[in-house]
C-alpha cells in the first residue's frame, strides 16, 4: 500500500513567499511491518551482499557480552505483536516480566570482532532523493548496537554504496550480533513506502526578517484561538450543562466536540520538516541551537542524507501522518513502526554533498 502525505494546511510560499529559496525535498519512507527481500528496499530486512564479501564488523573495544540477546528483544517483541487486541497468555506474561538484560557472552572479550547489525537497504529507483557515488544505486545502512562509540557514546554507523546490478550470489545467512546494548537500538524489520514531500528549512536558521514574519502571524493565529476560547466559555455560562445517560454517550459528545475544534497550526510542526524516518530534507533543531555539521575532508556543509526518527509523527506532527493511515492513528505499528530510540529520539548521518564518500558524520536530537 502507499502512503500519502495530507496536503500542507497552507500554501506556506504563498503566504511567504521568500521561503521559496528554502525549499529541500525529502523523501520519506513510511516503515511498516513486513517481510522484505534482498532486492527490495527495507528497514533491517535481509541485505543485498555479495557472498564472497567480509560482513563488516565492531573492533572497537567497549563491553560486547553484556545486554540483551538479540534473540530475546526479538522474541519480546513478537509476543507483543501476537497478543495485540486480547490480552496476553500466562506464558506470555511469564516471558515479557522475565528479566533480559545481563552478561549473556561471557567468552566474548570487550576488543573481539563482532558483526554489525543491518538497519537499513535503500535502493535508488525508489527513493528520489537518495544522493551517493556516481553509478552507485544502493545504500545499505549497518551499525553496532552498543551506545558506546566515541566521546560522544553513541553507536557506530557504516554506510556501503553499492551497484546493484554487479552483485550476483547473496550472502546467507548474513551474521548478526548475539548481543546488543539496549533493545531500543534493534530495528523491526520493516517493508517501506516511500514518498516525496517537500521540506522548508528550519526556522532557527532562515533570515531574522523572514523569522519575525512567520513569529507575527504564528502569534494573530494564537491571538485568534484565545478570542475563539474566550467567546466559548461565555456561551458555556449561559448554557446549562447537559447530563448524559452514560459515561460512554459523554466520551463519544466530547470526541465529536474535539474533531470539530480548529486544529492548532505553527510553522515548526505544520509547515517545515517532516518526522519520521526519511532520506534528505532539512534538519531540526528543535532540542539544540543548530549547530554546523561540515565535511571534514573539504569542509563542505553536509546535509541529512538519512534521519532515523523514533516516531512517524508525534501529538505536535499529526498533520503529517498520512492518509491511508488516519484510522490507526493510535496503532504503534504506525506511530513507532520500527521500535529504534537513539539519542533523545532521534538521528541523523550527514554525508558530504561533494563527495559521499567522505566520512559521514551523526547528529543526534
Amino acid at each position: 500500500m502507499t502512503r500519502t502525505t495530507p496536503p500542507r494546511p497552507l500554501d506556506v510560499e504563498a503566504a511567504f513567499p521568500a521561503l521559496a529559496a528554502h525549499r529541500r525535498t525529502a523523501t520519506r519512507l513510511h516503515p511498516r511491518h513486513g517481510s522484505p527481500g534482498v532486492r527490495e528496499s527495507s528497514v533491517a530486512g535481509p541485505l543485498l551482499w555479495p557472498a564472497d564479501e567480509p560482513w563488516p564488523v565492531c573492533t572497537a573495544v567497549h563491553p560486547k557480552g553484556s545486554g540483551h540477546l538479540l534473540s530475546d528483544v526479538r522474541l519480546r517483541r513478537r509476543v507483543q505483536e501476537g497478543a495485540r487486541g486480547r490480552g496476553y497468555t500466562e506464558d506470555e506474561e511469564r516471558l515479557l516480566a522475565a528479566p533480559t538484560l545481563g552478561h549473556h557472552a561471557p567468552g566474548l572479550h570487550d576488543g573481539d570482532p563482532v558483526p554489525l547489525l543491518a538497519v537499513a537497504q535503500l535502493y535508488a529507483r525508489d527513493v528520489p532523493d537518495l544522493v551517493g557515488p556516481e553509478g552507485h544505486d544502493l545504500l545499505q545502512v549497518l551499525w553496532c548496537p552498543f551506545e558506546a562509540h566515541g566521546d560522544a557514546r553513541t553507536i557506530d554507523v557504516v554506510l556501503k554504496w553499492r551497484r546493484s546490478a554487479e552483485v550476483g550470489a547473496v550472502l546467507a545467512p548474513q551474521p548478526k550480533p548475539l548481543v546488543v546494548g539496549r533493545a531500543e537500538c534493534v530495528p523491526d524489520v520493516c517493508v517501506v513506502h516511500p514518498e516525496q514531500v517537500v521540506e522548508h528549512e528550519y526556522l532557527g536558521l532562515l533570515d531574522e526578517g523572514l523569522q519575525e514574519e512567520i513569529d507575527a502571524w504564528e502569534e494573530g493565529l494564537r491571538d485568534e484561538a484565545d478570542q475563539v476560547d474566550d467567546a466559548e466559555e461565555d456561551d458555556d455560562c449561559s448554557v446549562p450543562p447537559r447530563s448524559y445517560a452514560t459515561y460512554e454517550e459523554y466520551e463519544a459528545a466530547m470526541a465529536a466536540a474535539r474533531a470539530e475544534e480548529p486544529e492548532e497550526l505553527d510553522y515548526m510542526s505544520d509547515l517545515s520538516i517532516a518526522p519520521g524516518w526519511k532520506v534528505g530534507g532539512f534538519a531540526s533543531w528543535h532540542l539544540t541551537d543548530p549547530a554546523p555539521v561540515d565535511c571534514g575532508v573539504c569542509g563542505a556543509a553536509m546535509p541529512p542524507l538519512l534521519t532515523v526518527d523514533m516516531w512517524e509523527c508525534d501529538g505536535a506532527s499529526r498533520s503529517w501522518l498520512p492518509v491511508e493511515d488516519r484510522d490507526a492513528s493510535d496503532d504503534p505499528r504506525v506511530i513507532d513502526p520500527t521500535g529504534v530510540h537513539l539519542g533523545r529520539g532521534l538521528m541523523r548521518v550527514h554525508t558530504c554533498p561533494a563527495d559521499p564518500l567522505h566520512p559521514h558524520r551523526l547528529s543526534f536530537q
